[in-house]
């Protein structure tokens, strides 16, 4: 990874610092997303201590729309090159809660943010010769449902079906970038972790989470442990041409039967860029240099 550029968002806990830390290990430029400038900056202290190569820190806050323009412009302002993008950023919260910009969060989070994001970095992504997008999904894909008539769920919300139908909208989205990237040298793989003890749900767990996290987090991966595939999936030599995959345990792995419905990963990608303000196919969604 020595001389390559990677963005990781959600970099600054969890699966996410466990990634950067282990990019950076491996001589690649890191830089991280996070919302709190102080908890980001231990950890670039973290990663610097391991790195080689500058560690960059980006603060935003990726459920508003505004802040991940920004920090898409910060990206393209800082980088002339940028070799891979790490999706990583994510969460659950068991009560709906609503952004700055009127949507579901986790919705918003979990799949509009990195939609958004990506879109606004192929270019720069595009231009250096081979790239790869990463992005974390969930095992939880699976149980997933694309609820087009209630996408926001204002009519009947679940915090486990919010997120489950966010993780499979990361697999419908990695599989139709795929296609549009296609001969271009950037490629794009999703990724279930594995369950793994970290904070995530912390902020507003469900019951059945409270319950079950203290008697089962003996048996969860370590974040290091968890950041595997990222990591496979961001330096591996010979995956250059591989794309439109789910991966578990750094291996390919089917996903759900939904996961491959062409219809609803049409729909989804429009119904995402009239959300986020782009075209369908505008701001080099599909075309690159």
């Amino acid at each position: 990874m020595a001389g390559k550029t990677v963005l990781i968002t959600g970099g600054t806990g969890g699966i996410g610092k466990a990634t950067a830390l282990g990019l950076a290990a491996r001589g690649a430029r890191v830089a991280i997303t996070g919302r709190d400038a102080g908890r980001a900056a231990q950890a670039a202290e973290q990663i610097r201590a391991v790195a080689t190569a500058p560690v960059e820190v980006f603060i935003a806050d990726l459920s508003s729309q505004q802040e991940v323009r920004s920090l898409a412009g910060k990206v393209l302002r800082t980088f002339d090159s940028l070799d891979v993008l790490v999706n990583n950023v994510g969460g659950f919260w068991n009560t709906r809660r609503v952004t700055v910009d009127g949507l579901e969060y986790t919705f918003a989070l979990n799949h509009l943010a990195p939609f958004l994001l990506t879109n606004l970095l192929l270019e720069r992504l595009g231009e250096g010769g081979p790239a790869r997008i990463v992005t974390v999904s969930s095992g939880a894909q699976a149980m997933g449902r694309m609820d087009f008539a209630d996408l926001q769920a204002e009519r009947s919300y679940s915090g486990q079906r919010a997120y489950n139908q966010s993780k499979l909208a990361n697999v419908l989205f990695t599989y139709a970038l795929a296609a549009r990237l296609r001969g271009t040298g950037v490629t794009a793989n999703a990724l279930h972790p594995g369950v793994v003890a970290t904070a995530f749900g912390a902020e507003d767990p469900g019951p059945l989470q409270e319950f079950l996290t203290p008697l089962v987090q003996r048996w969860m991966k370590t974040p290091e442990q968890g950041a595997q595939t990222s990591l496979y999936l961001a330096s591996a030599p010979g995956l250059e041409n591989v794309s439109g995959q789910y991966f578990a345990n750094s291996t390919p792995k089917k996903s759900s039967k939904r996961s491959y419905s062409q219809v609803d990963a049409d729909r989804l990608w429009r119904v995402s860029a009239a959300l986020v303000g782009l075209e369908p196919d505008s701001e080099r969604s599909t075309n690159l240099p």
